[in-house]
């Protein structure tokens, strides 16, 4: 657990998720969905139960995976998960997923809670690669994953589509040894 402070003042804690915190998740979700294009999924998508929610939060316990949320009061206001490979062949790799609540934007949710990840990969001391996607039309969030050293490694065409209009994403990568 970690107490930060936002850049317009509040106080959030960033922890990893419990199972506990599922049914703010959903909400927080629902929330998200209808916040941003960017996303991979749309409102009501996901189609969770509060049961497979929890599940998928105790399945990210593993020594692994990440599951982190921040929270300012009882809200959660951002979330990050990462997820390694489970063999030998992969393990040192992985890939992660991050949102913060609009609300919230343009106040270092974000970076508190890659800075967060790149050194819990690191202390590991198995992981040694991490990987995004982004579309390439999200300048935002390009620039916040450059700052921590994530590198451009592709560009995937046509890799989404969102309301009948085809977007590109770029593969980033940040080499932890």
């Amino acid at each position: 657990m970690k107490n930060i402070v936002l850049k317009d003042g509040r106080t959030a804690i960033l922890r990893r998720a419990i199972k506990e915190d599922a049914e703010e998740m959903l909400k927080y979700m629902d929330t998200i969905a209808t916040e941003s294009d960017f996303l991979t999924f749309e409102q009501g998508e996901l189609k969770l139960t509060v049961k497979k929610q929890q599940a998928s939060i105790e399945n990210n316990l593993m020594e692994s995976k990440l599951f982190i949320i921040v929270m300012v009061e009882d809200k959660i206001i951002g979330n990050l998960s990462f997820s390694a490979g489970h063999r030998i062949r992969s393990r040192h790799a992985g890939e992660f997923g991050i949102t913060v609540l609009k609300e919230y934007w343009n106040n270092g949710v974000a970076s508190e809670m890659i800075g967060f990840m790149i050194d819990w990969a690191k202390e590991r001391g198995v992981i040694r690669k991490i990987n995004l996607r982004v579309r390439t039309d999200n300048p935002r969030a390009i620039h916040l994953y450059s700052k921590f050293g994530f590198k451009c490694e592709g560009i995937l065409t046509r890799n989404f589509y969102i309301k009948e209009v085809f977007y590109d994403s770029m593969e980033m990568g940040l080499l932890l040894d």
